[in-house]
């Protein structure tokens, strides 16, 4: 395992990106790390670059952990070229490293490679990035900065060290071009409807809400996306708007589907929808969209997953009772069993799904919360209990299974792993009382930790 980034502190402490986790624990043995995901931190990037478009319309992604802002004719809005850097680091959140200048690949490999430099020529060869053999022959040929590379023939450096060491060097130079692919915003789908006569029929306006949904189903099956917000807005003649807005727990292009949950939703509607002197002109937005791919047409002419009852309940019990009231079971990434999992609205969005059955012992369906003292006889040290009182009933152990020994979260607390800390550690059982009910039981702490651990029943087997 190898650090994917550190942070300020942990470079000023000598540590640094791709040192592996040993070697950085033998130099700060109170190192915090977290693990890298880097499907999470391409979000955030992206999220990031969404965000930048703030500050200028090209807005560009320099993965892993870049961007690049084109912001020629911007700067004056923001009070200077200055200015507009605190703003975006402000905005940013983070410790970021800044540089501008005259073109895309300078900008880049200042702030990559010139903590302290201004001048692209003063910046080291490693600022070119190429393979380890490419810079190792670079220092070999005593050519330490671009400058050193720049006063060399062009020729000369390409046959020796290739094409690409040249295109890099007068990218940054400025002497060859270096464009950047603007992220673009995708164009939200939006529809809008005008009468020339006002409708003064409910059931004409949900009429128009249907085709209205039927186009931006064909919009979004062209982008291969779904919605998961749908927005309506009527306009009525005394300039009186009624909005309608329904979620749905997973990505639909479907009107049916959506006019469903739209019919919900004014039933729902303690003021019903009026239309008055008539509704002028009905527009409709997919606020939330999320990637839908086409599904497969099968045999008998279904779309295969069309008929998903269990989404379908979902949205209706949202739109009834409100988003925040149905809920779900989610796992958790934790240690101890009782926050191994949490309830969440059903529909949120991404969900971590639930991993996959490994060589853990089974667990009981139903846990106590919180775990139940009881009293209990067993051996010491690592001994299984022989017979255990609950709720004022003595049971007698038949058969028992363990220890199944998990450790307490230490990695969470600020003062990190103490050594005989006093209820560290638990061991779980499975036993079988003599009426053939099964338990899960744990001794909270070891005889090493405290002289006198305490027992609790934490579920029960089906």
């Amino acid at each position: 395992m190898r650090l994917a980034a550190v942070n300020g502190q942990a470079a000023a402490l000598g540590l640094c990106a791709g040192m592996t986790l040993a070697d950085a624990r033998a130099r700060c043995p109170d190192l915090a790390t977290a693990r890298h995901d880097p499907l999470r931190v391409t979000r955030e990037l992206e999220r990031l670059a969404g965000a930048m478009i703030a500050f200028t319309p090209l807005v560009a992604l320099d993965p892993p952990d870049g961007l690049v802002l084109d912001i020629t004719g911007c700067a004056h809005l923001f009070g200077g070229e200055r200015a507009l850097v605190d703003a975006v680091r402000t905005l940013a959140g983070y410790t970021v490293r800044t540089a501008l200048a005259d073109n895309a690949a300078a900008a880049r490999a200042l702030a990559r490679f010139g903590a302290d430099v201004r001048d692209v020529r003063a910046l080291p060869v490693a600022a070119l990035e190429l393979d380890a053999d490419g810079q190792a022959g670079l220092r070999r040929a005593g050519l330490a900065t671009l400058g050193d590379l720049a006063a060399r023939p062009m020729a000369g450096l390409a046959a020796r060290f290739g094409e690409v060491a040249v295109s890099r060097l007068r990218a940054i130079l400025g002497e060859a071009g270096s464009p950047i692919t603007p992220l673009r915003p995708a164009e939200p789908i939006r529809l809008e409807t005008r009468f020339p006569e006002p409708l003064a029929r409910t059931d004409d306006a949900l009429d128009v809400i249907e085709e209205l949904l039927a186009q931006a189903s064909q919009r979004m099956e062209e982008r291969q996306l779904g919605g998961r917000r749908f927005l309506v807005v009527l306009y009525r003649s005394d300039n009186v708007r009624r909005r309608l807005a329904v979620d749905t727990g997973q990505p639909v292009r479907e009107p049916a589907a959506v006019m469903r949950l739209l019919r919900e939703r004014i039933d729902t509607l303690s003021d019903p929808l009026d239309p008055g002197f008539g509704f002028d002109a009905i527009a409709l937005a997919v606020l939330r969209v999320e990637h839908l791919p086409s599904r497969q047409i099968m045999l008998e002419g279904h779309r295969e997953g069309q008929a998903d009852t269990l989404a379908a309940l979902v949205d209706r019990l949202g739109v009834r009772l409100g988003q925040e009231r149905v809920q779900r079971l989610a796992f958790c990434d934790r240690h101890l069993p009782e926050r191994a999992q949490a309830l969440v609205p059903a529909a949120t969005e991404r969900v971590p799904p639930w991993p996959a059955p490994d060589d853990r012992p089974p667990r009981p369906l139903l846990l106590l919360d919180p775990p139940q003292p009881v009293d209990v006889i067993a051996g010491v040290p690592d001994s299984p209990p022989q017979r255990f009182r609950w709720r004022g009933r003595l049971h007698e152990v038949r058969l028992a299974e363990g220890p199944e020994r998990i450790g307490a979260e230490w990695w969470r607390r600020r003062g990190g792993h103490v050594p005989g800390h006093a209820g560290e550690t638990r061991d779980y059982y499975r036993i079988e009382d003599a009426l053939g009910r099964r338990y899960w039981i744990f001794r909270h702490g070891l005889f090493t930790e405290k002289p006198d651990p305490r027992w609790y029943l934490h579920g029960l087997f089906a």
